[in-house]
């Protein structure tokens, strides 16, 4: 495998330079900001409703395009959490505690300033990590085989339970009933059908897209119709105040690090991402400050430190899926249903089969971020005027462009029923306090896990112990057993609801 990352570059950037592909990178930057700004929307339902439009793409300029939606609403976030105290994704709502309460000082500026340049740097940063870490870590991973990929999953479900919201029981439950999904349909070996129950729409499997579209697309609609809409408090800002003083600068650059860097890692592992980057960072810029009782009221760092890290974390929550196929988060499970659709196993592969498509992603983050930087603080005055636009009015054509992607995968109807079912069952698990990311984790690996045990199985002929005979593969096993361990820990158990509680 070739490890020049500047003739790497080069491919990438020659693949990505197209007219074509600015396009779509400035497309997907566009439509994230959108979706970070406006609230009840956010990127999982978003990129879940356009994966049916990529079905025509290339698959680089499908990739490109949902790659920006995802970072962009990391960036589109910020401007409603600083100037209306209303996140409008999920990884701002740390920045509505001090970048608020900044506005409400007169300083809206330099706070939408902070957060779009520390945006900028951390996401340049996460790109940089991409370049460096990907090449090794996928020629690493060249060496799995069977066993290998199956203990890798294991670890990354097991990791993604610990890190997931509110109760440990709960989310293994979703893993496991993931799990159960992804084994719907005819079993490849046998020709047999599995728990179909004699419903032909589910024959080959339950679709990828009724389910994500029913259980975030539709599900996020009935949340928000069903709460209250917060009054909107607008604070204003001129283009000419954008710009931090010298003083913002000296406090808020370490927070920029910091948050780069604490980002940048728990965008790798499997359940992190941008939410539990933002939350971390802020945890750790009140920690450490000499004087935390300025946090809630209108410290930099606090927007500084989150806003650099959900951006960091968006970028390289990327590296375990084009490098070992493994989705760090839901967000990222969504992408390798996109990579898929398109005929593309992901994976170590990626860059040895099709190098133009890892480094021209790679290339379009760079330019998808300078695009973010140049767009974001001039149209502020655009994005904020959004806001008024009622929900109420913003709900149909959601649901109408759910409807239509999902019918248009075959034309059948029967994906329709089976998109209302997931609704349902989705708004149920709602209701129960359930998070839905483990479960979708669980339905896009299951199969994968299930598809290398047997193949593991086979070779072994029918000896499970190879698992722990080959190296790699045991101690990925060992790591799995490390982290059941801190979950059964009372001491980890309770530090992890306090920091969640915080």
């Amino acid at each position: 495998m070739e490890f020049d990352i500047f003739s790497n570059l080069a491919t990438g950037f020659s693949a990505a330079f197209t007219l074509q592909n600015i396009g779509f990178a400035l497309l997907g930057c566009l439509l994230g900001t959108l979706i970070g700004v406006l609230p009840g929307i956010g990127p999982i339902p978003a990129i879940a409703m356009l994966l049916p439009i990529t079905f025509q793409l290339e698959p680089l300029s499908a990739l490109i395009m949902l790659a920006g939606l995802y970072y962009g609403a990391q960036y589109g976030g910020s401007t409603t959490s600083i100037l209306v105290n209303i996140p409008g994704e999920a990884s701002s709502i740390v920045t509505c505690i001090d970048g608020h309460q900044m506005a409400r000082q007169g300083r809206a500026g330099s706070a939408l300033a902070v957060a779009a340049l520390g945006s900028f740097f951390a996401g340049c940063v996460g790109t940089i990590f991409i370049a460096a870490f990907g090449p090794p870590l996928a020629a690493f991973a060249q060496q799995f085989n069977s066993p290998d990929y199956f203990s890798l999953m294991v670890l990354g479900l097991t990791t993604a339970v610990v890190l997931a919201h509110g109760s440990v029981i709960k989310a293994v439950a979703m893993v496991l009933i993931g799990l159960l999904f992804g084994l719907i349909g005819t079993d490849i070996n046998s020709g047999l059908q599995r728990y179909t129950f004699g419903i032909s729409a589910i024959w080959e499997g339950i679709d990828f897209l009724p389910l994500v579209i029913g259980m975030f697309g539709v599900v996020e609609i009935i949340r928000n119709i069903e709460s209250r809409e917060l009054p909107r408090a607008l604070i204003g800002t001129k283009l000419r105040d954008v710009w931090p003083t010298k003083q913002d600068f000296h406090d808020s650059w370490r927070a920029v690090l910091r948050g780069t860097g604490l980002g940048s890692i728990l965008g790798i592992l499997p359940g992190g991402g941008a939410v539990l980057a933002a939350f971390a960072a802020y945890t750790v810029e009140k920690k450490i400050a000499k004087d935390p009782s300025r946090f809630g009221k209108g410290a930099i760092e606090g927007v500084a430190g989150p806003e650099s890290a959900n951006n960091a974390a968006a970028q390289t929550s990327f590296i375990p899926l084009l490098t070992l196929g493994l989705p760090s988060n839901a967000v990222m499970a969504l992408m390798m249903g996109a990579m898929i659709i398109q005929g593309i196993q992901p994976g170590a592969s990626v860059m040895t089969k099709s190098p133009e498509l890892f480094w021209g992603m790679v290339a379009s983050m760079w330019i998808g971020n300078l695009m973010l930087l140049v767009l974001n603080l001039p149209l502020i005055g655009v994005w904020v005027k959004l806001l008024s636009v009622p929900y109420r009015l913003l709900y149909p054509a959601i649901l109408m462009f759910c409807i239509i992607g999902v019918y248009s995968i075959n034309t059948n109807v029967e994906q329709l029923i089976i998109m209302a079912i997931f609704a349902a069952f989705g708004y149920v698990l709602y209701k129960f306090g359930c998070e839905p990311a483990p479960m979708v984790l669980g339905f896009i690996l299951g199969p994968l896990m299930e598809e290398n045990l047997r193949r593991t199985l086979v070779l072994s002929r029918g000896d499970p112990m190879v698992l722990l005979e080959r190296p790699i593969s045991a101690a990925l096993l060992l790591m799995s057993l490390f982290v059941v361990a801190l979950i059964v820990l009372p001491q980890f158990r309770k530090t992890r609801e306090e920091a969640f509680q915080e």
